[in-house]
C-alpha cells in the first residue's frame, strides 16, 4: 500500500459527501444517520442496528432505541435522500454524455410474519428452468447507473433509485416506471438508455422520455410488420402488418453467411460474435413504435442464439448487444451489498423501517463507489496477497477497506497518547480493522 492510501484527509472527503445529505434531516436525524452509516461501514460480522451501535456508538451518547426508531418512524425522506446522491454520482462520475442505466429486481430475504412489506416471492438465484424456489423477503425494484471505471474492465452499477414491491400494490413495471421519471425529471439536460432483462420489456411501450430501452425479447415474440398505411375506406384502420416468423424461427433459417461479425464488449472482455437485426412491430409491448430486433449468434456454435431489441431503430447490433451484456454489473451490485454490506441483515420490522434499511444499504453501496473511484483512482490500495499476483483492478471490498481504514485512523488518532504509536504497529492494526468481516 502506497503511503498516499494512509492520509487522514481520505475520511474528510467522506464526511464532505455525507455533509451534502444535511439538508435531508434535522440536526438531530443527522446525526444519528452519520453514526448508523459509521456503524455500517465499521461493524464487523452481521449488520444488526445493536451491533451498528455498538461500532458507531460503544460510549451511548444516545439512547439505542433512538436508532432504531430513526428507520421505524424517523421523519425524513427516502426520495430526498436518493436525489441529492443522483445529482452529486453525476456530477463525479459522469458528468457529460448519455447516461446507461440498468434495472432488475432482488429478493432481500427476511423470516418472519409481521416484518412490514415482506411477501413471498420467486427466488431467482435458487430457481432454476425446470424448478421454481419461492422464499419470504423484501422485493426491491432497483436501477443503477452503469460507471466505466478509471481502471477499466468490468464497468460498476452504482444504485440510483430503488421501489419496495409490495403485494396487491403496483407492479414492479410501474414501480420501474416511477424511478424512470424520477431519475429524468433530476436530470432534465441528459439522454438515458435503459437495460432490463425481459420481465421489463413491455417498457419499450410506456413512453419514458429521453430514453432509449434495449431488452431481451422472447424466443416465441408474436411479431409483425409495421402497419400498412391507411387506404382512405371506412372502418378502423389496420394497426399491424402481415405476421412475421418468430424469432427461433428466424434464426434457424438463417445461415452464418447473413450475419455480421462484430466484436463486442462482453462483461469487461472484447469477444467477436455475429449480429443480424431488422426492424419489427412486437405488438404486445408496443402497439405502434417499431422495435429493432437483433439476433446474435455464436461463431463457435458453443452458446445458443440470443435474441434482443432496443426501441431505437438506428442502432448498430453489435453495440445493442454489448450495451445488454453490460447490464450484468447490478447482478455483481446485487450480490455484493447482500454479501459485503449484509443488506439483510438489520433486524427492522415495524412502520418504514424495512424499506428503510434496505433502500440505506443500497444508498451506501453507492455512496462507498463514488467515493473510493475520485479519491483513489488508478492508484493501488490493497494488500498485495501471494495467491493474487496478477491482481490489477480492485474490488467493492477494496473500496469498503479503504473506507474503514481511512475511518479507524480518524477514530484511534485522537485517543492515542502524545507520542506517535509506531508506525509499523499502526499499519498492522488498521489492516486488520479495514479487513475484518
Amino acid at each position: 500500500m502506497t503511503q498516499s492510501t494512509k492520509s487522514p484527509s481520505f475520511s474528510t472527503a467522506w464526511e464532505s459527501m455525507m455533509g451534502l445529505t444535511r439538508g435531508c434531516f434535522a440536526a438531530p436525524s443527522f446525526a444519528i444517520f452519520t453514526t448508523i452509516l459509521t456503524g455500517w461501514v465499521l461493524t464487523p460480522g452481521r449488520r444488526t442496528v445493536t451491533a451498528m451501535i455498538c461500532a458507531a456508538d460503544p460510549e451511548g451518547h444516545r439512547a439505542h432505541d433512538a436508532y432504531h426508531r430513526f428507520f421505524r418512524v424517523g421523519r425524513w425522506s427516502l426520495t430526498q435522500l436518493w436525489k441529492v446522491l443522483v445529482l452529486h454520482i453525476v456530477a463525479t462520475l459522469a458528468p457529460e454524455g448519455t447516461l446507461t442505466l440498468d434495472l432488475d429486481d432482488t429478493l432481500y430475504k427476511k423470516s418472519g410474519r409481521k416484518i412490514n412489506g415482506a411477501g413471498t416471492f420467486r427466488d431467482a438465484v435458487r430457481s432454476t428452468h425446470n424448478r421454481v424456489v419461492y422464499a419470504t423477503g423484501l422485493n426491491l425494484v432497483v436501477v443503477t447507473l452503469r460507471v466505466s471505471p478509471p481502471w477499466g474492465g468490468m464497468p460498476i452499477g452504482v444504485p440510483v433509485g430503488v421501489r419496495l414491491h409490495r403485494k396487491g400494490g403496483p407492479t414492479t413495471l410501474d414501480l420501474a416506471t416511477e424511478i424512470i421519471i424520477e431519475i429524468t425529471g433530476w436530470l432534465p439536460g441528459r439522454c438515458f438508455t435503459l437495460c432490463a432483462d425481459g420481465a421489463y420489456a413491455s417498457l419499450a411501450g410506456r413512453g419514458l422520455a429521453r430514453t432509449t430501452f434495449t431488452s431481451r425479447m422472447r424466443r416465441d415474440a408474436a411479431l409483425y410488420e409495421a402497419a400498412p398505411p391507411r387506404t382512405g375506406k371506412r372502418g378502423r384502420p389496420a394497426t399491424k402488418g402481415e405476421r412475421l416468423a418468430t424469432p427461433a424461427a428466424m434464426a434457424t433459417d438463417m445461415s452464418d453467411a447473413r450475419f455480421a461479425r462484430a466484436c463486442l464488449e462482453w462483461r469487461g472482455r472484447t469477444k467477436e460474435l455475429l449480429v443480424w437485426c431488422r426492424p419489427v412491430l412486437w405488438y404486445t409491448v408496443d402497439k405502434v413504435n417499431l422495435v429493432l430486433l437483433v439476433i446474435v449468434r455464436d461463431s463457435e456454435g458453443v452458446m445458443h442464439d440470443d435474441f434482443f431489441f432496443t426501441t431505437d431503430l438506428d442502432a448498430n447490433p453489435g453495440e445493442v448487444a454489448s450495451n445488454y451484456a453490460g447490464r450484468w454489473s447490478i447482478e455483481c451490485m446485487n450480490r455484493e451489498v447482500k454479501q459485503c454490506l449484509g443488506a439483510e441483515d438489520p433486524q427492522c420490522w415495524k412502520g418504514e423501517g424495512p424499506e428503510r434499511a434496505a433502500s440505506l444499504s443500497l444508498w451506501l453501496y453507492a455512496a462507498i463507489w463514488t467515493w473510493y473511484i475520485p479519491t483513489f483512482g488508478t492508484n493501488t490500495t490493497w494488500i498485495s496477497r501471494p495467491w493474487y499476483p496478477k491482481k490489477a483492478t480492485p474490488s467493492f471490498l477494496d473500496a469498503l477497506a479503504m473506507l474503514r481504514r481511512s475511518l479507524w485512523l480518524q477514530r484511534i488518532t485522537p485517543m492515542s497518547a502524545l507520542d506517535p504509536l509506531n508506525q509499523k504497529i499502526m499499519d498492522g492494526l488498521l489492516d486488520v480493522l479495514a479487513t475484518a468481516s
